[in-house]
C-alpha cells in the first residue's frame, strides 16, 4: 500500500482560510459507505441523520496557543517553537523550527524572560524535551505569549482566536483543533439531544501523531506519534450500554475515533482509559466499537485520509473527495464536513 495511493489533485482556491461566520453553515456531504450513495446538504440538518438513542461522540480538548517565538539566549537567533504535549511537571515535548541550532543546555526566552526553555533532550525530526522556567501560572503565560497554531495552509489572520476552538472544548493541551467539532453551536448540540440522541465525550490532546505528513513510500512503514487520551468509566459505560443494546456509535472527527478504537478491549467493548496512543488507522483496519464518523475533508497523502478510507473504501472516499472538489466543497480545517454512515441506519 503506497502513500502516493491516496493522492488527489485539490484547486488551491477549495482551501477554507477563515470560518464561516455561523458554524452550522458548513456544507454537509452524507456519504452511504454501503451503497456509495452521496447526499449534498447543510451542516444544520445533521439531525435529519442521525437517529434517536444513537450516541455521539466528542473530543472536549481545549487548543493551547502553542507556537511562540523566542530567541537563543546565547546568539540572540530567533527560535520558533511549538508545544506538543506534557511529559512532565514543567517538561514539554516541542517542535522546533531550525532543531539544529538546539543541544542540550541551550536556552530560548521568551518575552524578556517571563518564560525559559532548556533543552534536555534531543530526538528526531525536530523534537526536543524542553524543561520550563518561569514565575506564575504557565497558562496565564501561555496565553500571554503564544499564538493559536493555525496549520501552514491557512495564511489568513483568525480575527476570532476562539473559532479554531470547539465550543464544547474543556481540557488544555491540544496543539491543533479537533476540526470535526467545529461546526457544532452550543444551540445545536442542545437540539440533537432533545431529539434523544446521546452525547458523550473523550480527550484526545491533538498533536504531532494527528498532523504529520507520511514521508515514507510504504504505508504500514508509518510509525504515528503518541498523543495523549482520556476515556473517563461515565464514557465507557455509555457506549457499552449502545452497543449492548444495538445503538449506533458516532465519532465526531479522527481523534475521537481513534480514541474510542485504541480503547477497545474486543467488538463492543471499550474500557475506561488514560494513556499515550500512537494508533495508525490503515485501510484493513477492523473497527471494534464507531459505526458513524463526521469529520472534514483531509490533505492528500495524509494519515487522516488514510483513515477515513479505512473506514469507508479507499475508491469510495477518492469518490466523493472528486464530487466535492466538483461542487466546490471547502477542504481542511475551516472546510465542510462529511458524514459517513450505513444506509441501513438512516
Amino acid at each position: 500500500m503506497k502513500t502516493k495511493d491516496f493522492n488527489y489533485d485539490l484547486p488551491e482556491r477549495l482551501i477554507a482560510q477563515t470560518p464561516l461566520k455561523v458554524r452550522t453553515d458548513s456544507k454537509l456531504m452524507v456519504v452511504d459507505r454501503t451503497h456509495d450513495d452521496i447526499t449534498h446538504t447543510v451542516f444544520n440538518q445533521l439531525h435529519t441523520y442521525l437517529k434517536k438513542d444513537d450516541l455521539l461522540i466528542l473530543n472536549d480538548t481545549s487548543v493551547i496557543p502553542a507556537r511562540l517565538i523566542g530567541e537563543k539566549e546565547e546568539t540572540k537567533a530567533i527560535i520558533e517553537v511549538l508545544f506538543l504535549s506534557q511529559k512532565a511537571d514543567d517538561v514539554w515535548e516541542c517542535l522546533v523550527k531550525k532543531a539544529k541550532k538546539i543541544k542540550v543546555g541551550t536556552m530560548i526566552s521568551f518575552g524578556e524572560g517571563k518564560l525559559k526553555l532548556e533543552c534536555i533532550a534531543v530526538k528526531e525530526e525536530g523534537l526536543r524535551d524542553f524543561k520550563l522556567h518561569y514565575e506564575g501560572i504557565f497558562y496565564e503565560i501561555l496565553d500571554e505569549l503564544g499564538e493559536m497554531p493555525l496549520p501552514p495552509y491557512i495564511h489568513e489572520k483568525l480575527e476570532e482566536q476562539g473559532r479554531y476552538q470547539t465550543v464544547y472544548n474543556k481540557h488544555k493541551g491540544s496543539a491543533a483543533a479537533p476540526t470535526a467539532g467545529l461546526h457544532f453551536t452550543k444551540e445545536y448540540l442542545a437540539y440533537i439531544q432533545s431529539l434523544g440522541v446521546e452525547i458523550r465525550y473523550v480527550t484526545l490532546h491533538v498533536g504531532l501523531g494527528t498532523f504529520r505528513p507520511v514521508s515514507v513510500e510504504d504505508v504500514t512503514n508509518h510509525k504515528m506519534h503518541e498523543e495523549y487520551y482520556t476515556v473517563t468509566q461515565e464514557t465507557a459505560e455509555a457506549i457499552n450500554r449502545a452497543k449492548k443494546e444495538n445503538r449506533r456509535v458516532i465519532a465526531v472527527g479522527t481523534t475521537s475515533l481513534r480514541t474510542l478504537e485504541t480503547v477497545a478491549i474486543k467488538k463492543g467493548i471499550v474500557e475506561a482509559k488514560s494513556g499515550l496512543s500512537d494508533l495508525f488507522v490503515y485501510p484493513g483496519f477492523d473497527f471494534k466499537i464507531v459505526d458513524g464518523l463526521l469529520t472534514n475533508f483531509h490533505l492528500p497523502e495524509s494519515t487522516l485520509l488514510m483513515l477515513v478510507s479505512a473506514f469507508a473504501s479507499k475508491q469510495i472516499i477518492m469518490d466523493a473527495y472528486q464530487e466535492a472538489i466538483n461542487e466546490n466543497y471547502r477542504f481542511f480545517s475551516f472546510g465542510d464536513a462529511m458524514f459517513l454512515t450505513h444506509k441501513k441506519s438512516r
